[in-house]
């Protein structure tokens, strides 16, 4: 074991966890999955941290297992809950709660759209990152990313959640 290595990701890990634990919200879509999610790929770096010895490495191979793992429990047969019926609410003012009810639509469109396709647009912009750095976290081509966005903008745009973008899937620049 080396002291150095191990000091050095405990200090990743608290300077990181918190926007880690966001990042795996925005793919799973529940903070108690996002929560295990993080602690799972954090185990799983642990074992490859010897060979990522920049942050900058350590934070893009963190979120690549992230987004494999979050895809690998998506695949699995058994999920251990079965889903119910959206249960009734009674209905809210919009002046008043239109900020939530907006954020809550958006987080439930991105909830039906492949695990893949979802990865991509957290990535992009939530995360605000550049299609490349995307594709490398994603181990795909950067034109597949780029499919992947437009597809999931355009079921984005199918819920009325868009309507004010234009139709292009780039809506920034590349840096």
């Amino acid at each position: 074991m080396d002291p150095g290595l191990d000091k050095e990701f405990a200090s990743f890990v608290d300077g990181r966890f918190t926007a880690l634990r966001r990042f795996g919200y925005l793919l799973t879509g529940e903070w108690h999955l996002a929560e295990d999610l993080v602690q799972t790929s954090l185990t799983k770096v642990w074992f490859k941290r010897k060979s990522l010895r920049s942050p900058a490495a350590l934070e893009s191979y963190t979120r690549t297992v992230m987004v494999n793992t979050n895809i690998q429990w998506w695949r699995r047969k058994w999920k251990g809950e079965a889903p119910t019926e959206v249960l009734p609410e009674p209905p809210a003012a919009p002046s008043q709660y239109g900020v939530v009810d907006d954020r809550d639509q958006l987080l439930r469109a991105l909830a039906e759209l492949p695990k893949r396709t979802r990865a991509a647009l957290v990535l992009r912009y939530f995360e605000d990152l550049p299609d490349a750095e995307v594709a490398q976290i994603m181990g795909c081509s950067s034109s597949t990313v780029k499919s992947h966005i437009s597809r999931g903008l355009a079921r984005l745009r199918e819920h009325h959640l868009l309507t004010d973008l234009p139709s292009t899937a780039s809506t920034r620049k590349e840096g």
